[in-house]
């Protein structure tokens, strides 16, 4: 297959050959596509089985033939208008082209191509595109003989685009086949030019023949086939008419459909005795590999999984975040930061720690995009580094000075210290909202504390290197670390390193971590815009 054709779209899609995935190329229109693929030469359209109507099928069949590069256009789609057919069978035997169908289910030819519409066949004129006779016909050749050469269905419409006689005398030409199997039905005279080239001796293969539709005469009146409408037209197109004229020139037909089967063996086996039939030795075919998804269903092969979930688990009649029920957490009433601490920290954390937890009055969708998109090192992404470098320092007992001025030598400048407008006489009132809120709810302010005294000692230096939000807010979580007393020194280490804080800011846009429940019920304040940042006086939830 050199490409796939669907209007309005391009790209590729991914397909099977064997144990690998291959891509071909989708084309938006017929024009881009043969351009594309100047070698193709075979057009086969399965318009107004995908979703378009019965017209787009002759439009795009004769858009098809119309491209210098198309030979042979199969037509899948049924019930094509006869009149539009003629039209395009006039305009490929004019222009030295083949059509196929329509009503065609396909065509196939030993280790060269499939043409498929659900099934596929041998030589086979019939109103049903899909049905199991003719599946059935197919199973019974490929058994009873050394195989298929080629298979054809000319289409069950009224109009085909070529005939039984056409590619009868198409195979009569082909050496390799020795013996033709032909399938039709009631209705229609095309099978009455299979027998005139019998007669006229135009046929020199063994030619097995029936014709469906016997049962038609036990009723009393006029029935319809298959899906196309298959009818005699009279006696002439009636099945036993045309079963009996094949037979009169020569054809083997036999009795009734079951014996077919039994009738193509027989000549096969004759063509063998005589020695016309050198019967082809039975090759290994290749396994077609089993699909993954149902492979691990039959339990044929595992795989390891690329995602491994330690917090949500789906496994029982209801999800859990970190062993808890979904149920549980509504029935409780837990917030946004109860629902954080189960997925982000996997336990249920006291509850100064989870209202200390927040975002600022955006939509959580909202909150998380622009998050991923603008925290950095210098917006909202400075509360890693700072209790990073905060923690350490304070572990190591070192004095504020030793902190900062080792951090100067180093060419670092302090994380969570300076403002460009807060100052010692302009205190940032977020950050005394925050220590207050800690001192009040916490069990313990040891960072917190530690980051005052770095303060004092900043201070001296400049006005303006005040503990600002990203430094209280890492301090005040390292205290909820350490001092919730449900983190080991390696999980809160860990923590600090693989930027869950960061995280936690990507979450809420850099607005602050806060307790929402205190700002709510004490202050009643909206948000409000400084410097063109949303500020962190929240709505609630």
């Amino acid at each position: 297959m050199a490409g796939i054709i669907n209007p309005g779209s391009e790209g590729f899609q991914k397909l099977f050959f064997g144990q690998e995935e291959i891509v071909i190329p989708v084309h938006a229109a017929i024009e881009a596509a043969c351009a594309a693929h100047p070698t193709a030469d075979v057009f086969i359209n399965f318009a107004s089985l995908v979703g378009f109507s019965i017209y787009s099928a002759v439009a795009s069949s004769m858009a098809a033939l119309k491209q210098p590069t198309i030979k042979i256009v199969a037509i899948i789609a049924e019930g094509v208008p006869e009149s539009d057919t003629k039209q395009l069978i006039a305009y490929a035997r004019a222009n030295n082209k083949v059509v196929i169908g329509p009503a065609t289910v396909g065509g196939i030819q030993a280790g060269a191509f499939k043409i498929e519409c659900l099934r596929v066949f041998f030589i086979h004129h019939s109103s049903f595109p899909a049905d199991g006779m003719s599946n059935e016909m197919y199973n019974t050749v490929a058994r009873v003989t050394d195989g298929i050469y080629e298979g054809i269905a000319i289409g069950g419409d009224v109009f085909p685009g070529s005939t039984l006689s056409d590619h009868i005398f198409r195979f009569n030409n082909i050496p390799q086949i020795k013996m033709m199997v032909v399938l039709g039905e009631l209705g229609g005279r095309d099978e009455y030019s299979l027998v005139e080239a019998l007669k006229q001796g135009k046929v020199n293969e063994h030619v097995v023949a029936w014709v469906s539709g016997t049962c038609a005469r036990l009723f009393k009146s006029e029935v319809q086939f298959g899906r196309t409408g298959a009818k005699s037209g009279g006696e002439m197109e009636s099945a036993q008419a045309k079963n009996q004229a094949p037979m009169d020139a020569g054809a083997i037909v036999p009795i009734s459909f079951e014996a077919l089967k039994s009738a193509i063996k027989e000549t096969f086996e004759k063509l063998v005795e005589e020695g016309k039939v050198s019967p082809i030795k039975e090759a290994t075919l290749p396994q077609i590999p089993e699909d993954l998804s149902s492979a691990i269903k039959s339990g044929k092969v595992r795989a390891p999984t690329h995602i491994i979930s330690t917090i949500s688990d789906d496994r029982g009649e209801e999800p859990c975040y970190a062993g808890v029920p979904m149920s549980s957490i509504i029935e409780q009433g837990l917030g946004v930061g109860d629902v954080i601490s189960l997925l982000w920290f996997k336990r249920s954390l006291p509850r100064y720690y989870t209202k200390f937890i927040a975002r600022a009055g955006k939509d959580l969708v909202s909150s998380l995009v622009s998050g991923l998109l603008t925290i950095g090192p210098r917006f909202g992404g400075a509360i890693d580094d700072a209790a990073r470098y905060f923690k350490d320092a304070c572990d190591r007992n070192l004095t504020p000075y030793e902190f900062v001025e080792g951090m100067k030598k180093k060419g670092i400048r302090v994380p969570g210290i300076g403002h460009k407008i807060k100052s010692r006489d302009n205190r940032d009132k977020r950050v005394e909202l925050l220590q207050k809120f800690a001192r009040s709810n916490f069990p313990s302010v040891k960072y917190m504390e530690y980051a005052v005294t770095m303060e004092s000692y900043t201070l001296s230096k400049a006005n303006n290197l005040v503990l600002n939000v990203d430094g209280a807010i890492r301090s005040l979580f390292l205290d909820l670390l350490a001092g919730s007393g449900m983190f080991t020194k390696q999980e809160i280490d860990e923590i600090v390193q693989i930027s869950y804080l960061n995280g936690l800011f990507v979450l809420a846009r850099s607005i602050g971590l806060i307790g929402h429940t205190f700002y709510q019920k004490r202050l009643k304040q909206p948000l409000y815009r400084h410097h063109g940042k949303m500020c962190c006086i929240p709505r609630g939830y």
